[in-house]
């Protein structure tokens, strides 16, 4: 019985469908890994496929290419470390979310998932099948159990590989981020290594694929609840851990402990690694956006510019009559302070030609909100040509307070292809902008200092689509309204909870009312980086038709 064991955790981004790729990226990080001495590396689930892959796994042709190309690295490896990896596999007329084991030139063992989420944004019970309760696997003579993702979740599958002889835990995951997802998933841990009296390894992806972003921050945790290794959030990273058998069990040696983004910093670099893996893996040269001189836009200016360097970020301010000089202003020392490539486009020729071409049919109506859309409508086409002429995609700027109660513009500010700010409220920009003036967040590839300006945070928020506008003519105060969205968003609170925390019943009733009406918008907006425990679209999923209100 072997006295040591070293383990090489692969925290690596995978991209969904691009089999051949991870295979790749697999074989390279496992080069690595034999010339640091590992005995076995592992990988996050479903590696092979990139998660989550959805309804690609309904297609035969997508998972017999999994397994084969699985069964074609497996021979191809020569000798070093062996390989545990997620993927998805066949076995007798059903697929499942599985792990291989891969050594000697073969898939040694295959174990599969048992629990299947099928919450929030998980919907693995529509694809996969269930796996039965699992044994461990031999790995260089050690009993290792593999517990998939949210097999520790629960105590049944942790406790069975505990009972069959399992003397470490691997678990590879799969584990998309929001604001409390790292606490949460350490308590998760902490209970399963109390439970089953095994250290646990815990190997998460990193990267962004479509809303969802995987934050990595993979770890160690000992038999005795202390912290072996933490790896860093939202970058790929290979370490080699040492596991010695002691008489109470296996122990991992001390290794290096990364510190961790909290709060607004991990919601930052969220967002940019989000946008980031989404324009990359979508093929993109890079972005536009329009640049209003308000908070949103600058902020997702300033992630852009972090994400893909200021040579693929593209802004465009486009002003009416009713744009401030305060707007232009503030807008072009953005531009400047990001050092992106900067255009004025006026729009009133715009505006005007569709203004006369609908005067026949408006002729004898008073000037309303139709008026005012025209301008946002006018601005997205321009964009869009844009994109369509440049390639470029258009990020769209509308946050989530916004997106909640419907003050967007449907086929005009709401254009776009992606929106990295969609899952933060208004007071949440306010807070990520000032945290981004004090910080350059780690790989970001904009500059330090100041790059939203100060002018820009304190100014009164406003669409500038009339004279004298301001958000607050049309919304309650954005600490109001945002604790009133979080009550009716996040946490289901009934009205009258909401009201007993000091907001007029007449006000809570009125954005109830709101983000009812504004589903059919929401269901056309781009998608964006999911950051919280319920954003819209795939936590929250209202009907459009939707006749019930609560009575306060």
């Amino acid at each position: 019985m072997p006295s040591t064991l070293k383990i090489a955790l692969a925290q690596a981004n995978a991209t969904v469908g691009d089999i051949d790729g991870n295979i790749d990226a697999m074989r390279r990080m496992r080069e690595r890994a034999a010339g640091m001495g590992a005995d076995v590396v592992v990988f996050p689930e479903l590696f092979v496929t990139g998660y989550p892959p959805e309804d690609l796994v309904l297609k035969p042709a997508f998972v017999a290419a999994a397994k084969h190309s699985v069964e074609q690295f497996a021979a191809s490896m020569g000798d070093g470390p062996a390989v545990l990896t997620g993927t998805v596999w066949p076995h007798e007329g059903k697929v499942y979310n599985a792990v291989v084991l891969i050594d000697n030139g073969a898939v040694e063992a295959v174990r599969f998932k048992v629990d299947l989420p099928n919450y929030g944004v998980f919907d693995e019970k529509r694809v996969f099948a269930a796996g039965p309760m699992p044994g461990p696997v031999n790995v260089r003579g050690v009993r290792i159990g593999v517990p998939i993702c949210e097999d520790i979740w629960g105590p049944d599958v942790v406790e069975c590989l505990a009972e069959t002889g399992a003397e470490i835990l691997i678990s590879p995951n799969g584990s998309p981020f929001d604001w409390k997802k790292p606490d949460v998933r350490m308590n998760i841990v902490v209970s399963r290594v109390v439970e089953s009296g095994l250290p646990i390894a815990y190997v998460n992806l990193v990267g962004g694929q479509d809303e969802l972003v995987f934050d990595g921050g993979s770890f160690v945790l000992n038999a005795d609840k202390s912290l072996g290794v933490q790896l860093p959030e939202w970058e790929e990273a290979l370490v080699l851990t040492t596991w010695h058998r002691e008489d109470d069990g296996w122990r991992c040696a001390a290794g290096e402990c990364a510190a961790l983004e909290t709060d607004a910093g991990a919601a930052y670099r969220a967002c940019v690694l989000g946008l980031r893996d989404y324009v990359d893996k979508s093929g993109f040269p890079g972005v536009l956006l329009g640049l209003s001189g308000g908070i949103d836009s600058a902020l997702v200016a300033a992630m852009a510019v972090d994400a893909l360097g200021p040579a693929r970020v593209r802004a465009v301010m486009l002003p009416y009559r009713y744009t401030s000089q305060e707007s232009l202003r503030d807008a072009e020392a953005c531009a400047k302070a990001l050092g992106i490539d900067y255009t004025v486009l006026p729009i009133e020729d715009g505006v005007a030609g569709v203004t006369a071409s609908l005067a026949p049919l408006l002729a004898g109506t008073n000037a309303d909100v139709t008026e005012e859309n025209l301008q946002s409508r006018v601005r997205g086409t321009m964009l869009m040509a844009l994109s369509n002429k440049f390639g470029s995609m258009v990020v769209t700027t509308g946050n989530k307070s916004e997106m909640a109660v419907g003050y967007a513009t449907l086929y005009g500010d709401m254009n776009g292809g992606f929106n990295p700010i969609k899952d933060l409220y208004k007071t949440e920009v306010y807070r990520l902008s000032r945290w981004r003036n004090e910080n350059l967040p780690k790989g970001a590839l904009g500059p330090a200092g100041e790059v939203i300006p100060e002018a820009i945070i304190i100014k009164v928020p406003s669409a500038e689509l009339r004279p004298n506008q301001t958000d607050q003519d049309s919304l309650p105060p954005y600490d109001a309204l945002d604790d009133i969205l979080i009550c009716l968003v996040e946490n289901e609170m009934p009205l009258a909870d909401i009201i007993a925390r000091g907001h007029a019943p007449q006000i809570v009733q009125r954005i109830e009312r709101l983000v009812y009406l504004a589903e059919y918008k929401r269901r056309q907006s781009a998608p964006g980086v999911k950051i919280s425990s319920r954003n819209f679209g795939r936590d929250r999923r209202y009907p459009i038709i939707n006749r019930f209100r609560e009575g306060a």
